[in-house]
């Protein structure tokens, strides 16, 4: 196996060639980020976006959130469901159009979404059970969606070494972020939490995405975020809900076992059928 590791100022120039979330999104989580912010003004920066406001105008019509009257204008949107799932469905929004529609690594985009929904999903779901406000779901919602964003860096820009990284995934039976580190030197990780940065995405984001495989360094002070990621990932790839690049099923560390009580069947079956959830999360991915 060639050694093709890459050094940090390679990591920089590929996450540099990623598109940049537009200046409107960036003040809208500035904005929804301050607890003194005046309505009125997230109102006035949106109203020059008009493409976001009508996207997030549909996405909060959607049967995701279920609501009994339609939603006209982003300051009923902000009404109905607050500034933070405001922010968070402009991240979501950035996030999915940023993305590339094709790779030549082999990575198929519509299954990389479905899991990455998915996860998304189940991680709402997961903190919903653990008694979250319902204020704070779309905070485990979109750092569910963006945990593999990472795979695309490396997809796009290296597609021969991350296609022979899924390979040696399935061929080793190895977890995929193993197989990038074996021939990386990285995994999406670091990448994804680089993108972060450059996207001025939340710190507790970021942090879920350069940890959501690092089962070692999940203990009693890890957050409920950060374990509800990692146990909605290895549920999605359980259940075979999309594909972010392998299938392969972490065991679930003590304290998250400790912290949700069960196992993970158990968590798994206390979900009941997630199908109708899911399919109504897919709206995310077609504004």
């Amino acid at each position: 196996m060639t050694d093709r590791r890459i050094d940090k100022s390679d990591l920089i120039e590929l996450v540099e060639q990623m598109p940049a979330f537009p200046g409107s999104v960036h003040r809208v989580v500035e904005l929804a980020s301050n607890i003194n912010t005046d309505a009125k003004e997230l109102v006035k920066v949106m109203e020059h976006d008009p493409v976001l406001t009508v996207k997030i105008l549909k996405l909060v019509n959607s049967p995701y959130f279920g609501l009994s009257r339609e939603i006209t204008s982003i300051h009923h949107a902000l009404v109905y469901v607050g500034l933070n799932t405001i922010k968070n469905l402009a991240l979501s929004v950035a996030a999915i159009g940023t993305l590339p529609k094709k790779n030549k690594a082999g990575l198929n985009m519509n299954d990389f979404l479905l899991h990455s929904v998915a996860t998304a999903t189940i991680s709402k779901l997961l903190a919903k059970k653990m008694g979250v406000k319902a204020t704070e779901l779309t905070d485990f919602f979109i750092a569910g969606l963006v945990h593999d964003i990472g795979k695309i860096v490396f997809a796009h820009f290296l597609p021969e070494t991350f296609r022979d990284a899924m390979t040696n995934a399935r061929n080793e039976v190895i977890s995929l972020h193993n197989a990038e580190k074996d021939l990386f030197g990285v995994d999406h990780t670091a990448l994804g939490s680089m993108l972060g940065n450059k996207w001025q995405l939340p710190d507790k984001l970021i942090q879920c995405i350069d940890s959501h495989h690092t089962a070692d360094n999940i203990d009693e002070t890890s957050s409920l975020l950060q374990d509800s990621i990692f146990v909605a990932n290895q549920i999605c790839k359980s259940m075979e809900i999309g594909y972010g690049g392998d299938n392969l099923v972490e065991n679930l560390p003590e304290d998250i076992i400790n912290r949700f009580g069960m196992e993970l069947p158990e968590i798994i079956e206390s979900l009941g059928n997630v199908n109708e959830e899911l399919e109504n999360a897919m709206t995310i991915i077609k504004v």
